[in-house]
């Protein structure tokens, strides 16, 4: 090999040495808290046996931590001012649930190992708990993640895909955390649990265009059972499934709806409509163990985005405050 090409490659070797992702590892407590997944999980049972919402909530809370400020637990932050993370527009919607899962999840780890488990780490676990306990599939979990030390409403503008994003814009967002298109796919699944407010997609039902009101990509039954659902100034409170058949059930129905023009997303129906992205949704469609497969594998590449180790963040004792 040209003395070129091993210099070049000894430089990856030593980026990849550097970064995060490299000093993550599904054995990182192993002797400092060797227990913690199973203290997490009897925690998110428990929370579970409460309300299902548990299992959407926590899933959309880890997806939001990420893309902001990397999987750090920024999101976790309370602050007295209003003025965090959680606070911005684009996360006023996020379940209670959520934060109460790793809450009660950190407390538990904390009589067992206090100071050890980051907060970060934690909901990691939990929004793969959440997956295996609604009958999606199972994953390792690389763990080694710091809190971070940043949380503020005006950084989050931009960095979260919206519900009318067209393809190009989401494998944009997703691409900038080093996501592939494969990954926002497979990770676009998890609209097969939970619920969605109707201001969210009403304008797909009322006024997509000044010549066609209802979105055109929208099959007509199933516009008209929302608009049933969400008539036009519905209660802002009202939510709808974002899967109307198994919405409490972890599996591939989400893409068999995308077939029938029952997304319930501008941003989720354009994988359909789309050539570049329709081979993958058919394919998920019709064989969910392939699904399954791409989604661990996009959820482990999610939990690389952004971490922080060693110095560069902090271990939380209570995840909605820093230390």
């Amino acid at each position: 090999m040209e003395w070129w090409r091993c210099l070049f490659v000894g430089m990856v070797m030593l980026m990849a040495a550097g970064s995060g992702e490299a000093q993550l590892s599904p054995t990182f407590y192993q002797w400092t808290c060797p227990n913690v997944e199973s203290m997490v999980r009897e925690a998110v049972q428990k929370k579970l046996s409460q309300t299902f919402a548990t299992v959407p909530a926590t899933l959309r809370l880890f997806f939001h931590d990420c893309f902001i400020e990397g999987c750090d637990a920024s999101i976790m932050i309370a602050s007295p001012r209003h003025d965090a993370e959680k606070d911005a527009p684009d996360n006023l919607s996020l379940a209670g649930d959520g934060f109460d899962t790793v809450i009660k999840a950190k407390e538990a780890v904390e009589e067992q190992c206090p100071g050890v488990v980051s907060c970060a780490d934690i909901l990691a676990i939990a929004a793969r708990d959440v997956v295996v306990l609604s009958g999606g599939p199972s994953f390792t979990v690389e763990l080694g993640r710091r809190d971070g030390r940043i949380s503020e409403a005006g950084r989050v503008s931009g960095k979260l895909p919206g519900p009318d994003f067209n393809l190009e814009l989401l494998a944009w967002i997703f691409g900038k955390n080093n996501l592939t298109l494969f990954d926002m796919i497979a990770l676009s699944g998890a609209h097969t649990l939970g619920f969605s407010h109707c201001s969210r997609f009403a304008k797909r039902l009322y006024s997509f265009t000044p010549s066609s009101p209802v979105d055109p990509s929208l099959d007509p039954k199933y516009a008209r059972q929302l608009m049933l659902a969400c008539p036009e100034n519905v209660d802002p409170n009202i939510a709808v499934g974002m899967d109307p058949f198994t919405p409490n059930t972890f599996d591939n129905i989400y893409f068999k709806n995308l077939v029938n023009g029952r997304g319930l997303f501008t941003s989720d129906e354009v994988l359909f409509t789309q050539l570049l992205s329709r081979p993958a949704v058919y394919n998920f469609a019709v064989n969910q163990e392939s699904f399954f497969t791409a989604f661990a594998s996009a959820m482990v590449r999610l939990g690389r985005v952004g971490v922080k180790i060693g110095d560069e963040g902090e271990i939380r004792r209570d995840c909605t405050a820093f230390n």
